[in-house]
């Protein structure tokens, strides 16, 4: 009881010093094979192709993209949450060609309310092969849009908004932690000279890096 009241004690003390926030549980991510040359790594905004096995913990397989339905891999694009949360998180840096086991606790799946075969509050493990990585896209067009004051470059706020208003046209809550997480990830890639901002060229051309 001692234990339990001293764990709860500092729970209680780390939530108000967080401003009543817990951390976010993590997505326990375990690497099955990776090829011996890996020569682009998964990043936010690329379009990923992927084979898949989910199971619940008890060795229920729920869905595979193998057996079931029209039995290709699945197209989408990381980190615009076209997927689970688990999945943005434990699928970058992803080699083609890699075989990840990743566990996705409930509040990166499908939460207290779960979904079809899943029940609420389901740990989920899934089996993922990265088949191929393409560029997401790139137009002028979408150029222009990002770009609010017209300057031909775009600003880490412009970014930002981009991403907010993405996600918000798409259904879901604007989360700042998550946003500035990828603003971060965008630039690290595509701020080419480092310079900070993304110019018209370095957002259309398409690196061999990417």
């Amino acid at each position: 009881m001692m234990v339990f009241s001293i764990c709860s004690i500092l729970l209680s003390l780390f939530a108000l010093v967080t401003g009543g926030k817990l951390p976010e549980p993590e997505v326990k991510i375990e690497v099955i094979q990776k090829p011996f040359m890996c020569y682009r790594k998964s990043k936010y905004g690329d379009m990923l192709l992927v084979h898949y096995e989910g199971y619940l913990e008890n060795g229920t397989m729920f869905h595979s993209s193998r057996i079931q339905g029209d039995k290709n891999p699945v197209w989408f694009t990381l980190g615009i949450r076209e997927v689970l949360k688990g999945w943005d998180k434990g699928l970058k840096n992803m080699c083609t060609g890699e075989h990840r086991k990743l566990t996705v606790p409930p509040s990166l799946a499908y939460g207290k309310e779960g979904q079809g075969q899943i029940p609420p509050s389901s740990t989920l493990i899934f089996d993922i092969e990265l088949m191929e990585i393409r560029n997401g896209p790139r137009s002028h067009e979408s150029f222009q849009e990002m770009d609010l004051n017209d300057d031909w470059k775009l600003s880490r706020q412009e970014v930002r908004e981009y991403l907010k208003k993405e996600f918000e046209k798409h259904g879901y809550s604007p989360n700042d932690t998550h946003h500035e997480a990828m603003v971060d990830d965008i630039f690290k890639n595509e701020d080419e000279d480092k310079d900070g901002f993304i110019s018209s060229r370095e957002f259309t051309y398409q690196h061999d890096e990417l």
